[in-house]
């Protein structure tokens, strides 16, 4: 093609031989395009290349200094491809693509981004030196560029982005999931177990088993499994279908697929858990169960799926389950050492009821598991109640919760009292009902485990007896409240120390002593913690140890602040004390603890 322009020109009398054989001896030197090098060393310009190029393969040119593209239709092909094809999309009419080119005979190009978008594809051409200055207006320079829908989720949980010398952010790394895994081997790791029936809904179901959808989905789950993700948000919008994952409590934005797969991609996450796909207006809870090839080695996970219709389609989470990441052993979990000998003396006696409360992703279930594990001996009846049943323990009778028929946690606790249980667990207290049998089980010789959603121990008291709970009977069946968050650990491999103003530590809880002599950490950015300065979590723990003296103000009804002052003074470490004693020890930094506790 290079020759064939230089000819064409020489035709035009738009240059000299001579100029043409020094492009030539430049190119072999320099590389690059030949009619980019003409344009380099001078002797044409953009507007004549471009006009030759049109001329040449009979479609119309551009002048991109001119036009101005619409964000939205630049989210629709990735930077990679924009750089790698050297092109630009310009402009959407329909089911029609419009995308600026430097080579409109590449039909690979146009293939690829064809199938990639779903959009027929209509090529302009325009020079390289405008094209290469569109692709880094829009998308930034190369080798630093992502995908225009791949920036941190807008929310207040999201960490700074990192200044321009901490080399690639996490959501670079992250956008290389997509990279990393090759699509054509993405479907042969991922084996889905136990076999769907064959549903017969029509179109939609042709479309979510067709080959590329399914290499896809398998593409998001496996890159999800890779980079450490805890859950998986499919959320599709007016004018866009994201795809987020959450990696260390962080949620980052991975990629935007096509709007016309929405409902295939939907579809085949449905089929693969078990689901009605011609239900569209309701929830629905499910799980797929897969196996991957992991570095050669077979791995079982589980995907607890749950599907929620919203106004522009069904939002889709998709949490995982990797047993191989359940940690049991409690003295790493985070515990203060007398937190933890508190916790354990607890378990460990024969009835009374202990609880975790947090909200939502905050490691309860982990907990919970972990004291399970403990006491778990040959000579006890564990049962537990779950909804739904997170992962298998050996040597405990779990049992899943299905509202749909009857069985919930109140029927389920019921039904425990009459199989001669030693402990029972119940995944949560949310009712009335369910909370007077949990009691009346810890007053009459069982140990009962559970959780609740408060903010802190002391208003677990106050929750209970809003419930319903007679106040006599929160005193005598509560042994001890454990109240807990999950915050992000310093990366071991690139912490630094990174001292602070002595007023900024003493607002945060320090002590004038602890002040002036604590040097905080952080961690720098590294290519171990993909540039984010955090690697793993670690629980901040307010464990509230139910003495007699907080027995004898639960009974006069004290408010969760006096409840809080007594056990404070009894001993407990709040979760904010939790958290700045981590900050001391450099496990975690001061952003951290503030974005999750409170003075």
């Amino acid at each position: 093609m290079a020759v064939r322009i230089g000819e064409l020109l020489l035709k035009e009398k738009k240059i000299s031989p001579q100029q043409l054989q020094e492009a030539l001896n430049y190119q072999k030197a320099h590389g690059g395009k030949l009619g980019f090098n003409l344009v380099k060393l001078g002797y044409v310009t953009e507007e004549e290349v471009t006009a030759l190029l049109s001329k040449q393969y009979g479609v119309p040119a551009i002048n991109l200094t001119q036009f101005e593209i619409d964000p939205h239709v630049i989210k629709l092909v990735p930077a990679d491809t924009a750089q790698k094809y050297q092109i630009i999309p310009i402009n959407r009419s329909g089911a029609t693509l419009t995308i600026a080119m430097t080579d409109p005979t590449n039909v690979f190009a146009m293939d690829d981004i064809k199938f990639m978008t779903g959009y027929n594809v209509e090529p302009v051409v325009s020079s390289e030196v405008a094209v290469l200055e569109a692709i880094n207006k829009y998308y930034g320079a190369p080798g630093h560029s992502t995908t225009p829908a791949l920036r941190p989720a807008a929310t207040s949980r999201t960490p700074p982005p990192p200044t321009a010398t901490s080399g690639p952010s996490m959501l670079d790394v992250a956008t290389r999931a997509l990279e990393e895994l090759p699509l054509d081997d993405a479907d042969g790791d991922v084996e889905v177990l136990e076999d769907m029936e064959e549903l017969d809904v029509s179109q939609v179901e042709r479309a979510s088993g067709e080959a590329p959808v399914i290499r896809l989905v398998n593409l998001v789950l496996m890159s999800a499994i890779h980079k450490g993700a805890s859950d998986i948000h499919i959320e599709p919008y007016e004018r866009e279908f994201r795809v987020r994952f959450r990696i260390d409590g962080i949620l980052y934005n991975i990629m935007s697929p096509p709007m016309k797969q929405r409902d295939a991609i939907s579809s085949r996450i449905k089929i693969m858990a078990k689901l009605d796909i011609a239900e569209k207006r309701l929830p629905q809870d499910g799980r797929i169960k897969l196996r991957i090839n992991d570095n050669g080695k077979s791995k079982e996970i589980d995907f607890r799926v749950s599907t929620l219709p919203t106004l522009f389609g069904e939002k889709i989470v998709l949490r995982l389950l990797d047993r191989d990441k359940l940690m049991l052993d409690m003295t790493k979990l985070g515990f203060e050492s007398e937190s933890l000998a508190k916790f354990e003396a607890q378990i460990a006696k024969p009835w009374g009821m202990v609880l975790v409360t947090g909200p939502t992703g905050s490691g309860k279930t982990n907990t919970l598991y972990s004291a399970i594990s403990k006491i778990n001996t040959s000579e006890t009846n564990i049962m537990t109640a779950e909804d739904p049943v997170e992962f298998n323990l050996p040597g405990v009778n779990q049992v899943l919760v299905r509202e749909a028929i009857g069985l919930n946690f109140a029927a389920a606790l019921r039904s425990f009292l009459r199989q001669d249980p030693n402990i029972i667990l119940v995944g949560e207290i949310r009712d009335f009902e369910t909370a007077e049998i949990a009691v009346k089980a810890a007053l009459t010789g069982h140990l009962v485990l559970s959780t609740l959603h408060t903010n802190d121990a002391p208003s677990t008291i106050s929750r209970l007896m809003n419930m319903g709970i007679e106040p006599f009977l929160v005193a005598s069946s509560v042994n001890l409240i454990c109240a807990q968050r999950l915050v992000r650990r310093i990366c071991t491999k690139c912490k630094q120390p990174h001292p602070l103003p002595l007023q900024a530590l003493l607002d945060v809880g320090f002590t004038d002593d602890e002040a002036s002599v604590v040097t905080p950490m952080k961690g720098a950015g590294c290519q171990a913690c993909n540039n984010t300065g955090y690697k793993g979590r670690v629980g901040l723990y307010e464990v509230m140890d139910v003495t007699e003296g907080l027995r004898e103000l639960i009974l006069v009804g004290a408010s969760a602040l006096e409840l809080r002052r007594k056990a404070i003074e009894d001993g407990m470490i709040t979760l904010r004390r939790s958290g700045v004693r981590k900050i001391g020890e450099g496990v975690t930094t001061i952003e951290e603890v503030v974005r999750e506790t409170m003075k």
